[in-house]
C-alpha cells in the first residue's frame, strides 16, 4: 500500500451493485482454461488474481454465490450477473476475476491451469484481424450509445 488504509487495488461489477478493494498485491495471477470456469465465466477461460481473505473486502453491497463443486464457491453480482470470484469453501483466499477489477492491466497473467480443456483456437488470438471498438461501430454510432455501466472507480 501507499498510504496507510489505502487498497492497492478496487474494483466491482458491471452495474456498480458489488464493489471491493484489495490491500495487498495478489499471490499469483493465473488464467484457468478448465470447462468449469469455461462455464461459470460463459468464457474461452477464466483469468483470476488470488488474494488472502484478510487483504480483501466487500466495500460496497454482498455477492450472491452459487456451489459450482464440493470443494468451491463462485461469487456474482445477483443484478447484473457479473461472475466475480472463485473461492475454496473454508479456504484462506479468495480468487478475483481480474477482468472486474478498475485497473485490469494492473493483474498481469503469469501462468496457466486446466490446459486440458485449453481451446485450439485460443493461442492465436493474437494473430487474428483486430479493430477498436470505435473502428467497428464508427463515430455516429459511438455518439448514440449510452452506457450503464459502472465506472471504474469509487
Amino acid at each position: 500500500m501507499t498510504e496507510p488504509g489505502k487498497p492497492v487495488l478496487t474494483g466491482g461489477c458491471q452495474c456498480g451493485a458489488v464493489r471491493f478493494a484489495v490491500s495487498a498485491a495478489p499471490a499469483k495471477i493465473s488464467i484457468c482454461h478448465c470447462r468449469m470456469c469455461q462455464k461459470a465465466t460463459g468464457a474461452p477461460f477464466a483469468s483470476y488474481a488470488d488474494i488472502e481473505k484478510a487483504d480483501f473486502a466487500w466495500t460496497k453491497g454482498i455477492p450472491s454465490a452459487f456451489r459450482s463443486s464440493s470443494i468451491a464457491m463462485r461469487d456474482f453480482c445477483s443484478a447484473c450477473g457479473t461472475p466475480l470470484s472463485f473461492r475454496r469453501i473454508d479456504g484462506p483466499r479468495i480468487e478475483i476475476m481480474t477482468g472486474t477489477f478498475d485497473r485490469p492491466d494492473h493483474v498481469v497473467p503469469t501462468r496457466q491451469y486446466g490446459t486440458e480443456s485449453r481451446l485450439g483456437w485460443v493461442v492465436g488470438i493474437a494473430n487474428l484481424p483486430s479493430q477498436t471498438t470505435q473502428q467497428n461501430y464508427g463515430p455516429e454510432k459511438m455518439a448514440t450509445i449510452v452506457s450503464h455501466q459502472h465506472p471504474d472507480h469509487d
